[in-house]
């Protein structure tokens, strides 16, 4: 089911009549989860909220009666990112430009949008209301691509393909099991940068907080980042076996990385998986991507969507890294081999989000083993940590 988001004044008796008479059945009827945010928001902060609702709702319906600038400055936003053509815009019939009758400083729509298409209800008369809502709704969604969230995404591209077999081919060389692999796509408009520029934007990103870092940035001659047609691409295997790390970036802005797993240089004879070195590699990856488009100038409320793959998990079992958590009293191994989870994200939404974001990565992954579940305020304290540069 698609989603819709519903801006309109809260706490008004007349205003939550429509809603509920004829806003969501309208919605619901197209296929559409209706949302607003006094009900549907995660408790996070009401701004990043509404701009997470804009900016993943198929639809939004804005009710613009009673002039209430929250409304109208929701409403530019999601003009302002570029979902005018998901919108569709009410008003209490009084509001109309040219009603007869409407007394010296009554609510009316403002002029900036008074030109627009706006489709106007009758409190006693909402069933004709709901039935035009429909309409306007499903010829709406007959002319809209597929929602991003929905939308079918070329993970299959032959540039990803070539990276990915490249990549696997060292990590067999190496002899490595266990891996991380993320690939990061721009779901709208694609980025052309230089390669100079790529190198420059990547070296900025490192973050150096934990251990071996996301898309690390060497200067030896052998493990620096080459140049290719496409981008950037660089291949860390170093004599001693010790780490394996495969990079790109392309010049259109999508990102591959494959790397093993931390757990097999610190305890490589007892096949575990750390439950504090997921969380807070997951961490980096989504602030890793955050920098990195940040620094190749995108603008922080585009998507783009993120898959993170952790595989060779078969026959792992839990545990915490020596002095991050208590031993795990029950076996909690796991004879799955992969955990994927792949989510459209934005650099605000990383920004207002990102314990939310590392949740819906980890969550599934622990998950195969033993139903493992990891507290709230877990994935809070280690996230908030590795943010405040403490990977602990």
């Amino acid at each position: 089911m698609g989603s819709a988001f519903i801006i309109m004044q809260i706490g008004n008796g007349d205003l939550d009549k429509v809603c509920e008479t004829a806003f969501v059945p309208a919605l619901k009827a197209c296929g559409l989860d209706a949302k607003r945010v006094d009900k549907h928001n995660e408790g996070g902060l009401l701004k990043s909220e509404i701009i997470r609702f804009i900016e993943s709702s198929e639809i939004i319906v804005a009710d613009l009666t009673n002039e209430r600038p929250n409304c109208y400055l929701e409403v530019g936003y999601a003009m302002g990112v570029d979902k005018f053509r998901n919108l569709i815009l009410t008003a209490r019939e009084d509001h109309m430009p040219d009603y007869p009758d409407r007394k010296p400083g009554r609510p009316k729509v403002h002029f900036d949008l008074s030109g627009y298409d706006i489709l106007f209800w009758k409190l006693d008369d909402l069933d004709a209301f709901r039935i035009e809502l429909e309409k306007k709704i499903r010829r709406r969604q007959a002319i809209l691509a597929p929602p991003i969230s929905e939308a079918s995404t070329p993970w299959e591209s032959e540039w990803l393909n070539e990276r990915s077999e490249e990549a696997k081919k060292g990590f067999v060389e190496y002899g490595k099991k266990g891996f991380m692999e993320l690939k990061v796509l721009l779901t709208r408009s694609k980025l052309d940068v230089g390669q100079r520029e790529l190198l420059d934007a990547a070296s900025k990103s490192v973050i150096r907080t934990f251990g071996w870092p996301i898309g690390v940035v060497m200067t030896k001659p052998e493990y620096r980042p080459s140049p290719t047609a496409e981008g950037i691409v660089a291949k860390i295997m170093p004599d001693d076996g010790f780490a394996y790390d495969y990079w790109s970036l392309r010049r259109n802005g999508d990102f591959y990385l494959l790397r093993d797993l931390f757990e097999d240089t610190k305890r490589p004879e007892q096949d575990l998986l750390f439950i504090n070195t997921r969380i807070v590699q997951v961490t980096e990856a989504f602030l890793y991507c955050g920098r990195l488009y940040s620094q190749l100038g995108l603008p922080p409320t585009q998507p783009f969507e993120v898959a993170i793959r952790h595989g060779g998990l078969r026959g792992r079992t839990l545990a915490w890294v020596a002095l991050w958590g208590p031993d795990l009293e029950d076996d909690y191994s796991t004879s799955e081999d992969e955990s994927s989870v792949t989510l459209v994200t934005s650099q605000s939404e990383i920004e207002g989000r990102l314990v939310e974001l590392v949740k819906a990565i980890c969550a599934p992954l622990f998950t195969l083993f033993n139903f493992f579940v990891v507290r709230d305020e877990v994935y809070t304290e280690k996230v908030n940590n590795f943010v405040a540069g403490r990977a602990t």
